[in-house]
């Protein structure tokens, strides 16, 4: 085992250089070959060495871009650093493991098979790279298709193939390049390995590529359908630590009451408020709630706030509530709740664990897919970790709708990467569903980008003012949002197919 300690090293670099291609850092350039000293190491491993190599990449890539999540757990949920720093050294290791499972059933694989790299690595990555997304609630964190944020040809083909097939290419590209390293050794390996496997291959991802570039330059030049809508984003900046304390929120409301008559200045056809900005549940006798109502009525322009609220069944729900008419004129209730941060799973079990939020209880989910409107427009309101999920996201807009609102709160994570990465996955759920998205967060980042992911406007991290951009809303149903994850359900049976169906017996 001692003379695989380089070739972990070089695993452990490649998860290093992903870490790297995410936002802020934002070396996209780097996510299409950082995995080659991944797939260089493991080629000739025994499967167990190959799985522990999986493993000390996973935990490098997912560490360096999960560990901010120390920070609302010792900053504000009362743990200790060496305990908030030991549960981000679990999460990591648990999302190791099925980067341990890709190299394991790769190196399997592709040692009992005349296919190239480039043809085998991709369906698997993104067959785990969903599971990943899914089992267990879910944690689609440090998908390796968001690393191509803001390189807007690529992402284009999101609209078919969601973000798993930017994935699936940036996978495929790395292994291409690894084959070239390897043909000497898999051609000793096999003697008679037909060398025109690998031409074929790469025949292959060429045309792949050309048709994503072509693709991505076609919509970029396209003319959108839609029309100008001008929206004013209220960013509060509001200290975590203040923001449930009943002796600010006097000054918090007023933060935001005052923020929102400078923004009125701007005569938008929209307001909106961060996640949970209403610094009490919503209630429409709350007298400050109908000040706001008043202040909406005499302006005449719909203000969206994030709130908590109590609903019928007297649980308290994270929500927003669109005001228009000097009334409540449309509400929604989060769907997926954020483990921990929102509610405990598994409560009789875990009676002892409290979750992070400091707000009233748990919050209870709701399970309404619905749409709010301003004129003729439809849009979707997605609170905070709900952008990360983009089958969830789909579903609003199977039937149609205009534009997306996302309101999050990042202040939890303070200055590190986390809030760059938050903001990252917007140009994402914009393009898959063909949807400009009017982000708004607490402390930043909030702004706009277009339906192709392109940022029209943003503000900075900790900074407490208004932002007002025109954006040009979409009436698209896009193949994604009608269609779903199909490619990931077909890179799925791929890799089935190929894993059963193998060129040779006892490939394991």
């Amino acid at each position: 085992m001692r003379g695989n300690g380089t070739k972990y090293l070089m695993s452990a670099f490649s998860g290093l250089m992903l870490v790297f291609t995410f936002a802020p850092y934002g070396l996209f350039g780097l996510a299409w070959v950082a995995l080659v000293p991944f797939f260089l190491s493991i080629e000739e491993m025994p499967a167990s060495a190959a799985a522990k190599a999986g493993f000390t990449m996973g935990f490098f890539y997912f560490f360096g871009t999960t560990y901010w999540i120390y920070h609302s757990m010792h900053d504000y949920g009362g743990m200790g650093l060496v305990t908030s720093l030991a549960i981000v050294i679990a999460l990591a290791s648990y999302l190791s493991l099925y980067t341990a499972a890709f190299a394991l059933l790769y190196t399997a694989k592709i040692r009992h098979t005349k296919a190239p790299a480039l043809l085998v690595a991709p369906v698997l990555w993104v067959s785990l790279e969903y599971l990943r997304s899914y089992f267990l609630t879910g944690f689609p964190w440090s998908t390796l298709g968001y690393s191509q944020w803001n390189f807007l040809r690529v992402i284009q083909i999101a609209d078919i193939t969601g973000v798993y097939g930017i994935s699936f290419l940036l996978v495929a590209v790395n292994a291409a390049v690894a084959d070239f390293f390897l043909i000497k050794r898999r051609m000793k390996r096999m003697p008679l390995y037909p060398l025109s496997y690998v031409v074929t291959g790469y025949i292959c991802l060429a045309g792949l590529l050309a048709a994503t570039f072509l693709y991505g330059s076609f919509r970029l030049k396209q003319i959108r359908p839609g029309h100008p809508l001008k929206v004013s984003i209220v960013q509060g900046d509001i200290d975590q630590s203040e923001k449930w304390d009943q002796r600010y929120e006097n000054q918090v409301f007023s933060i935001y009451k005052n923020l929102t008559t400078g923004a009125i200045d701007q005569t938008p056809n929209l307001i909106v408020w961060p996640e949970s900005s209403l610094p009490f549940a919503f209630n429409d006798q709350e007298p400050a709630v109908k000040e706001l109502e008043n202040i909406q009525g005499a302006s005449h322009i719909p203000v969206l706030i994030g709130a908590m609220r109590q609903r019928s069944s007297g649980n308290f729900s994270n929500s927003a509530v669109l005001i228009a008419g000097g009334r409540p004129a449309y509400f929604y209730d989060k769907i997926h709740l954020v483990p921990f941060g929102e509610y405990v799973p598994l409560k009789k079990v875990l009676f002892f664990v409290n979750k992070l939020s400091d707000a009233i209880g748990d919050f209870e989910p709701g399970d309404d897919y619905t749409q709010g409107g301003i004129g003729h427009d439809r849009f979707a309101t997605l609170i905070c970790y709900e952008m990360a999920f983009p089958g969830l996201v789909r579903k609003f807009f199977r039937t149609g709708g205009d534009f997306m609102v996302t309101i999050t709160n990042d202040a939890w994570f303070g200055r590190s990467t986390g809030p760059y990465q938050n903001w990252s996955m917007a140009a994402l759920r914009a393009v898959e569903n063909r949807k400009p998205v009017i982000r708004a967060a607490n402390s930043g980042i909030s702004g706009f980008f277009t339906s192709s992911g392109a940022v029209i406007e943003h503000t900075g991290l900790f900074e407490r003012r208004t932002v007002t951009a025109t954006v040009m809303t979409d009436s698209t149903i896009t193949f994604y949002t009608r269609f779903g994850d199909l490619f990931s359900y077909l890179s799925i049976l791929t890799a089935l197919f190929m894993l059963i169906f193998s060129d040779e017996k006892n490939s394991f």
